[in-house]
């Protein structure tokens, strides 16, 4: 009998997806005569023919991550079968789901207390396990070297992720890491500290209702998946799955799809053998591919874009130590190269190109994609201004940036100190300053604003004409805001305070213009002071949207960067004084110690969880693609023109993507055994393969490698790509 799962395996852009949605078009409008599988068996053979009494229509729908979820979705729903019900996820959305709906199960099953779950965002996670933690961590011999306590906790944080999405139990990791690291001085005593630690914080968490991904992760597969009701219900629910790019899937996956095709459920799966971008961070490939043994395969062997002709003489020229240039490459019209000493000059001269081949029709700006295994801020910057003085966009992957690194959400911060008594050490001249220029930059001329005369002590409804300012130009700039910051401000730990313009003795210099955007900053502060003293101000929060309202968007549309920046900090704060609520019932702490609290979270520079994708609430704009090779490999993005940046980096052996402490150690081939340097060095060069093969199937017209001989930071480049920069199309 020919398995009813279907395994297709195939190159970037081979058509993997578009054949997953074909099987979706097909075994949908079969469910409705799929017999019940919980109907005893004496009564399904008299009412097969009747009635099939079909129990479930929904498809189980599955996406590498968010983004591919999102467009797989618009692809199914643009079908004729997008009419019938199907629920899309990905792997970690559906464990948190399947946790969070079957939450009484596993109250019963470990006893917890009966109370909704709360999840825990990353940085809130780290902060509340650094304070669990705090007394053991000053322990010295448990010290790393080199490696502080924020990053010490994080990492043993990602431990536990990365052992429950492997299917290993917490208390297992003290074996796993003891067998996979070189031993230490005293290994014992760190590993079976950290199994401690994890088994300490995963009962604190519990006991309070709250949940991070690991603790979701664990819960899932060491109790939720094999209860019996559970695999009821599961069966019930999902009479098809469909998982598209299983290789980006943690190993615990396999195990709910294993479970699946025992019960003889339809199936279809993906597979890219040059995918593997989360590989290191939670990925195992190689256990989703032992899937394929119980299911028909089907192979999509045909190449993509230029890696038909350049992928295999580029392999060769990198890993095989060819002398010469294979012709292929030298006389190829579709890959040139930018050569400068400078990367000050590599980054002029590749905007320049790109700025040619649009002015020239060549190509259009969405056509173009400029990558590179690490951006810093000054390349971001640099391409961003070039091309937009040029009339060209820019359309950046999100940048994993502290949030406090946006002017808006250090103004914001600081005005909600000046409110919230008893966060004087946090405000500062120069932050007030800073402050009067971002809120002044919207435009207040379309409202009245209540000013006073102080030198008459009269009052008057003003409209301050804005015919002859231009929208980008700060009302208050940063000369008059640093006058005002000297001689208005008054900084006290208690109660830091502005005072009103005339306690500047020549707040005439200050112009017409600039009295009157500092007035409305003075008179919101203190109405909101007054508001907050008289418990009119519910949260924080409420703070927070109503500055966003007045100064940031009331007059004004912000960038897509700022806008982003902005939503990313209102999804931190109302997550933040959601879990300070559940905590509040243990801990009695005032709302102005929390807001310090908040305040000097975010000036750690930790770096938040994303919002919610903004590409899932419009039509991204047409612009030039500016990101990581991690970022594009995951986005599953192709354009006609590539701009590889940086080809002599060493970054690129390692993908541009970090992998976190001890991933290797819980892969399902690597368990049990040690992670030597060998074992590293091999990983990194088929990581590189994987990534040069992925890149040329997502480019079909021109391949311009990019190349300095200085890094910015002076020192000469000499990675694994280096020796293709002297290619040149004379």
């Amino acid at each position: 009998m020919l398995s009813p799962a279907l395994w297709i395996t195939g190159g970037s852009r081979s058509g993997k997806t578009t054949r997953l949605i074909e099987l979706f078009c097909e075994w949908t409008p079969l469910l409705g005569t799929l017999p019940n599988p919980n109907q005893p068996q004496g009564k399904k053979k008299r009412q097969r023919q009747l009635n099939p009494q079909p129990v479930a229509t929904t498809t189980l729908i599955f996406a590498a991550n968010g983004d591919n979820r999102i467009a797989l979705v618009e692809r199914l729903t643009a079908t004729p079968q997008g009419q019938y019900s199907f629920y899309s996820t990905t792997p970690l959305g559906f464990f948190q789901d399947e946790v969070i709906l079957f939450w009484p199960l596993l109250v019963e099953k470990l006893g917890l207390k009966a109370q909704f779950p709360l999840r825990l965002r990353p940085e809130t996670e780290q902060e509340l396990a650094l304070e669990l933690w705090s007394r053991d961590l000053e322990i010295s011999n448990l010290r790393r070297p080199g490696v502080s306590v924020n990053r010490m906790v994080r990492q043993v944080l990602d431990t536990l992720q990365l052992a429950a999405l492997s299917g290993t139990s917490i208390e297992d990791i003290p074996r796993i890491l003891e067998q996979g690291f070189t031993p230490l001085n005293d290994p014992e005593t760190l590993y079976n500290s950290i199994g401690l630690w994890l088994q300490q914080w995963r009962n604190w968490c519990l006991e309070r209702g709250l949940l991070t991904y690991g603790i979701i992760t664990d819960l899932y597969g060491q109790h939720l998946l094999h209860h019996p009701t559970y695999q009821k219900h599961l069966l019930r629910r999902y009479p098809v799955v469909l998982a598209d790019d299983v290789d980006e899937y943690p190993a615990i996956a396999r195990h709910l799809f294993e479970f699946f095709l025992d019960q003889g459920k339809m199936a279809g799966f993906t597979y890219n053998p040059n995918g593997a971008v989360r590989l290191g961070l939670g990925a195992d490939p190689n256990a989703l591919a032992c899937l394929q043994r119980r299911c028909r395969l089907e192979a999509l062997d045909e190449q993509k874009g230029l890696g038909k002709y350049l992928a295999q003489p580029i392999l060769d020229l990198v890993f095989e130590n060819a002398i010469t240039f294979p012709d292929s490459l030298l006389f190829s019209t579709n890959i040139q190269s930018i050569q400068t000493i400078s990367r000050a000059d590599l980054l002029r001269q590749t905007a320049e190109q790109i700025i040619a081949g649009v002015k020239t029709g060549q190509v259009q700006p969405d056509e173009i994609a400029v990558i590179a295994p690490g951006l810093d801020a000054i390349a971001r910057y640099t391409l961003r201004e070039l091309l937009n003085h040029a009339g060209i966009a820019v359309e950046s992957s999100t940048e994993q940036r502290p949030l406090v690194s946006s002017p808006l959400v250090r103004a914001l911060l600081t005005l909600i100190a000046l409110i919230y008594p008893g966060n004087g050490r946090l405000v500062h001249r120069d932050a007030i300053a800073e402050m009067l220029v971002t809120l002044s930059y919207q435009g207040i001329g379309n409202y009245e604003l209540r000013i006073t005369n102080y030198e008459f002590g009269t009052t008057a409804n003003c409209q301050q004409p804005t015919a002859n300012r231009q929208p980008s130009t700060p009302i208050i700039d940063p000369v008059r805001a640093g006058l005002l910051a000297d001689h208005c401000f008054v900084p006290d730990v208690s109660n830091p305070r502005l005072l009103p313009v005339t306690a500047f003795p020549r707040w005439d210099r200050l112009g017409y213009q600039a009295t009157v955007a500092y007035n409305q900053i003075l008179h919101w502060v203190e109405v909101q002071r007054e508001q907050h003293q008289q418990r009119l101000l519910a949260s924080p929060v409420v703070l927070l949207d109503r500055g966003i309202q007045q100064f940031l968007i009331r007059d004004r549309t912000p960038r897509n960067d700022q806008l982003s920046a902005l939503r990313e900090l209102m999804e931190t704060a109302i997550h933040y004084w959601d879990v300070q609520g559940r905590l509040q019932v243990l801990t009695a702490v005032s709302a102005s110690e929390q807001v310090g609290q908040f305040i000097q979270l975010l000036r750690q520079g930790v770096v938040t969880a994303n919002p919610y994708p903004i590409s899932s609430l419009g039509v991204k704009p047409a612009g030039v693609t500016l990101g990581t090779i991690f970022q594009y490999r995951a986005s599953r993005a192709s354009h006609r023109w590539h701009f590889w940046l940086d080809v002599g980096s060493p970054l690129w052996l390692s993908g541009g993507a970090g992998i976190l402490w001890g991933a290797p150690l819980f892969l399902t081939e690597q368990q049990h055994c040690p992670w030597t340097e060998e074992n590293a060095r091999l990983a990194d060069q088929q990581r590189l393969r994987r990534i040069i093969v992925d890149l040329l199937s997502r480019v079909s017209d021109r391949l311009i490698l990019c190349h300095s001989d200085l890094a910015v930071n002076g020192q000469e480049q000499l990675g694994p790509l280096g020796q293709l920069s002297v290619i040149s199309n004379q």
